[in-house]
């Protein structure tokens, strides 16, 4: 009996030192984590407390947002007001730049800021100021937009750096801005009959694919002043005015649309065609003259300068060519380059033809026996490469019979016996064939006579071409 109260003391004794042990360290563990609580706060300035406070104010500010436009409790995917009148959009369009125009493939490339106006009552919400709420790309993939797209476009993209360049503005009474800005490459059909002296018309066409104009009805927001440009230059062109207008565009399968245009009247600058085409044309061809100056036997000089002016000139109409697109009419540049080519070409026709009479007149000569049969022509041309007339040796010319005519080739003695008493002058008119043989006695007349006739026709010429595209 002792035992067993010895022992029940024992155990009572162990609990009794236990618990008091482990009081005291749980009372330490609660003592450590409030002071590592205390310490953390004091190191990293609440820091942790305010990180969670800010994510969690952000998905609560994101919530109100969608709650006070009430995004969920519509379909959004029917425009507003569905099965009632056509919804009114007004557009507004800012025309940043022209990038590029293309005479190659027929096109532009305009960069410009797309602004819509339109009112959709199921964005509306209360507000004690009466400010509207902006928003980015994000909101507007939740919501009805206007699907307006560019009639005619090639390539097109809105740019998205560092963001999409999108912007919507809600205001209370549920109108909405949507702005957005894109670059557009659009076809321009240009006509190329009066190029380089031509002035292009070139529109930007706006329209809605979906929806016909018992839907949706676009209209300029401002009227003309719906358009506004910044200051545009642009290398080969001038821009002489922008306009905006509006139309209808049919389609057999699905009806009538609203259609809106952006119309721009281009002048090309003449200057840089001048010196790139127009002057060194010019110049060869008045470099192809110069054969007219030189001696009609110096065979070297006269063809090498001819074929160099016909070379030079294939090799800007082939420059002309290649910059320009296909077409299957006449330019107004083609019919200038072909015309000067044509006057080169002449030039060295015309020295073959003086070559050939300047043959003919002496093998006639040396049959006549006015040219001995011991001189050497090729030893003549040796020196200089001319052929000198007084290295030859003539013999007088032979009396010819008394004819009746006052030619100026017969001797003056009996043109004068053979004068009428009567006063009257009697003249026959010479054949063709003695003016050829008076042409080939005298091939010198063909030079003297196209020093004078090639540059008036040229003159001629571009004064004609100048009058009627300029």
């Amino acid at each position: 009996m002792k035992v067993d109260v010895l022992t029940y003391l024992a155990l009572a004794a162990v609990s009794f030192v236990a618990m008091v042990t482990g009081g005291r360290s749980s009372s330490r563990r609660k003592h450590k984590d409030v002071f590592l609580g205390e310490n953390s706060k004091f190191k990293f300035g609440g820091r942790i407390d305010y990180k969670l406070k800010r994510q969690d104010s952000t998905k609560t500010l994101l919530i109100k947002s969608e709650q006070l436009l009430r995004i969920e409790e519509h379909d959004f995917a029917m425009r507003p007001g569905f099965g009632g009148a056509p919804i009114p959009v007004g557009i507004d369009v800012q025309v940043e730049s022209i990038d590029s125009i293309s005479e190659v493939n027929m096109d532009f490339t305009m960069t410009l800021y797309l602004r819509h106006y339109w009112k959709d009552e199921r964005l509306a919400f209360p507000s004690r100021n009466n400010q509207s709420r902006t928003f980015d790309s994000r909101l507007v993939k939740k919501i009805w937009v206007p699907d307006v797209f560019f009639v005619h476009s090639k390539r097109s993209f809105i740019h998205d750096t560092t963001m999409e360049n999108i912007m919507l503005r809600v205001y209370p009474d549920g109108k909405i801005l949507y702005s957005v800005r894109v670059t557009v490459t659009a076809l321009c059909s240009m006509d190329f009959s009066s190029f380089p002296l031509d002035t292009q018309n070139c529109s930007l066409e706006l329209e809605s694919y979906a929806y016909n104009e018992n839907d949706l009805m676009l209209y300029w927001k401002n009227g003309n002043d719906s358009l506004r440009t910044d200051e545009i230059v642009l290398s080969q062109f001038f821009i002489e005015h922008f306009q905006a207008s509006s139309g209808l565009a049919f389609y057999s399968s699905t009806g009538w649309y609203n259609r809106l245009f952006i119309t721009f009247i281009l002048r090309r600058h003449i200057f840089f065609f001048m010196l790139q085409t127009y002057f060194p044309t010019m110049l060869m061809v008045v470099l192809s003259w110069v054969s007219f100056w030189i001696d009609r036997r110096a065979v070297p000089a006269r063809v090498s300068l001819g074929i160099t002016t016909v070379l030079t000139m294939s090799t800007i109409i082939t420059g002309v060519s290649a910059s320009m697109p296909q077409v299957s009419y006449v330019k107004a540049v083609d019919i200038y380059l072909w015309t000067s080519f044509l006057f080169v070409f002449l030039s060295v026709i015309e020295y073959a033809a003086v070559n050939y009479c300047t043959t003919l007149e002496e093998m006639r000569k040396m049959k006549r026996g006015k040219i001995p049969s011991t001189f050497n022509a090729s030893q003549a041309m040796a020196f200089d490469g001319c052929f000198h007339d007084n290295d030859i040796e003539l013999t007088t010319f032979p009396r010819l019979a008394p004819t009746l005519t006052s030619d100026p080739l017969t001797s003056p003695t009996q043109s004068s016996d053979m004068r009428p008493t009567e006063g009257t002058r009697l003249r026959r008119q010479r054949s063709v064939r003695e003016n050829v043989d008076l042409l080939v006695n005298n091939s010198y007349v063909i030079d003297s006579y196209s020093r004078l006739a090639f540059p008036l026709s040229y003159l001629l010429f571009n004064t004609i071409y100048w009058s009627m595209y300029s």
